[in-house]
C-alpha cells in the first residue's frame, strides 16, 4: 500500500509549485484531482511543445493526475468545488493573490466548514506586507531574495538554470501538507498552511549567515566558491571539464603531490592555507590550468580518485540523462500521455517494497464527467454545464 493511498487531493493549480507539490503527493498513492479553467487548462500546458507536442514543465509536474475543468466564476462551477472540498482531505491553490478569497473559498471559511481539511495556499509573497500582490515569477524571486547578487561570473550576474523558487516552494507545501497529515492523524483537526516563494528560497540563501556575521557578502565565482580554494571547473586537456574541491590541507597536500606532481607548491605561500589560495586563486588557476591542459578528463579523475579528492565531469544534459549512476539505480521509466508513452525519472526517495504511482498525463478536462457523475450529477445535468461553460 502507498502511503497516502485513501487520501483525496484538491489542487486549485497553474504553473509549477503548487503542481509540483501536487505530483509527489499523487506519486505517494494520493488521488489528485487538477482543476483547470475550461477549454484552456492550466497555462504551463503551453509553454512549449517539446515532449511529443507537449510542454517539457507540464509533463514533469502533473503525472497521475485527474483533470476537471471548472469555471468557478459560476455559481454551479463553485457548487461543484464545495462538493469536492467536502470529500476531501487536503486543498491546495497557487491563484493570483486574493482570487480564492474574492471567489468565496477563503481558508478560514474553508476550515470551519471542512473541520479536518488541510488548506495550502501557496503565493509569491506571502499573505501580507508590502509585496502581497506583486507578481511573483521565478526569476523574479530570485532577483528579489539576492540570488543574483552571488550566482554568475564576476562581471555578469545570473539567475538558477532550474525553477528554484517554484521547487522550493513545492517543496515545503509538500512537506507540510505531509506533516499536517501526520498531526491530523493524531488530533482530528485541519489546518491552514501558508507557504511563499519568497520564504522557501529565502531559507535557501544560506549565505545570508555569511554576510551578517561577516558584514560582507561572497563575491560571485561562477563555479567557484566564495570561500575555498581550489574549488569550481578546471579545463582539461581533451576539451572537457573536470570539477574538484579541496576541503583541507591534508587533501591540498595530496592534490599537490599526487595529482599536480608538483610537492613544492604545498610550501608556496601564496597557497600555504586555504585563506592565502583564495586571496591568490588566479595565480593557483594557472598552476593548475597548466598541468590539467596536458591530460585528459579520464586521466585527471583517474588522479583525483587516486588521491581521495572530490571531483566531478561536468556534464552536458545528454550526458547526464545517459549517467551510469541513474541506469544502475534504475531511475528511468514510462509514463502515459495524450501522444504516448514518455520517459520519466522516478522520486527521488525510494520507499523500500513500495512501487510509486506513476499515472498518466491527463488532457484538459479529461476526467470531468466521471467526477461529476461521482458527484452525483446526471448526463443531463453535465450537458447542460457544458453548454453554459461551468465545466
Amino acid at each position: 500500500m502507498r502511503p497516502l493511498e485513501n487520501t483525496t487531493v484538491i489542487s486549485l493549480e497553474q504553473a509549477v509549485a503548487a503542481p509540483f507539490a501536487a505530483r509527489q503527493l499523487g506519486d505517494l498513492g494520493a488521488r489528485v484531482i487538477k482543476i483547470e479553467r475550461p477549454g484552456v487548462g492550466d497555462f504551463a500546458r503551453r509553454y512549449d511543445g517539446t515532449v511529443n507536442g507537449l510542454s517539457s514543465h507540464f509533463v514533469w509536474c502533473n503525472r497521475s493526475k485527474e483533470s476537471l475543468t471548472l469555471n468557478l466564476k459560476a455559481e454551479a462551477g463553485k457548487e461543484i468545488l464545495e462538493k469536492l472540498l467536502a470529500q476531501a482531505d487536503v486543498f491546495i491553490q497557487n491563484l493570483a493573490p486574493g482570487a480564492t478569497e474574492r471567489l468565496g473559498f477563503d481558508s478560514e471559511r474553508l476550515l470551519a466548514d471542512y473541520p479536518e481539511l488541510i488548506v495550502c495556499n501557496i503565493s509569491g509573497y506571502g499573505s501580507s506586507g508590502p509585496y502581497r500582490d506583486k507578481k511573483a515569477y521565478d526569476a523574479l524571486i530570485q532577483a528579489e531574495t539576492g540570488l543574483f547578487s552571488i550566482t554568475g561570473t564576476e562581471d555578469t550576474p545570473s539567475k538558477a538554470g532550474i525553477s528554484v523558487a517554484d521547487i522550493a516552494g513545492g517543496m515545503y507545501a509538500y512537506s507540510g501538507i505531509l506533516a499536517a497529515l501526520l498531526a491530523r492523524s493524531q488530533n482530528g483537526e485541519g489546518a491552514v498552511l501558508e507557504v511563499s516563494l519568497f520564504e522557501a528560497l529565502a531559507e535557501w540563501m544560506g549565505y545570508a549567515y555569511y554576510f551578517t556575521m561577516g558584514g560582507k557578502a561572497p563575491e560571485r565565482n561562477g563555479s567557484s566558491h566564495a570561500a575555498i580554494a581550489p574549488y569550481g571547473l578546471f579545463p582539461t586537456g581533451d576539451g572537457q571539464t573536470v570539477m574538484l574541491g579541496i576541503q583541507n590541507e591534508r587533501e591540498w597536500a595530496r592534490f599537490c603531490e599526487d595529482v599536480l606532481s608538483k610537492p613544492e607548491m604545498i610550501r608556496d605561500e601564496r597557497f600555504a592555507s586555504n585563506s592565502s589560495r583564495v586571496a591568490n586563486r588566479q595565480a593557483m588557476r594557472q598552476e593548475i590550468e597548466a598541468i590539467f591542459t596536458q591530460l585528459t578528463a579520464e586521466e585527471i579523475m583517474a588522479k583525483l580518485e587516486a588521491a581521495q579528492i572530490a571531483n566531478a565531469q561536468a556534464r552536458s544534459m545528454e550526458s547526464f540523462l545517459d549517467h551510469p549512476q541513474l541506469k544502475a539505480l534504475q531511475k528511468w521509466t514510462e509514463v502515459d500521455s495524450p501522444n504516448g508513452p514518455i520517459p520519466a525519472l522516478l522520486p527521488a526517495v525510494s520507499h523500500v517494497g513500495m512501487v510509486p504511482n506513476m499515472g498518466a498525463i491527463p488532457t484538459v478536462g479529461e476526467h470531468t464527467k466521471a467526477i461529476l457523475q461521482e458527484l452525483d450529477y446526471s448526463n443531463e445535468e453535465i450537458r447542460e454545464f457544458e453548454l453554459r461553460g461551468v465545466v
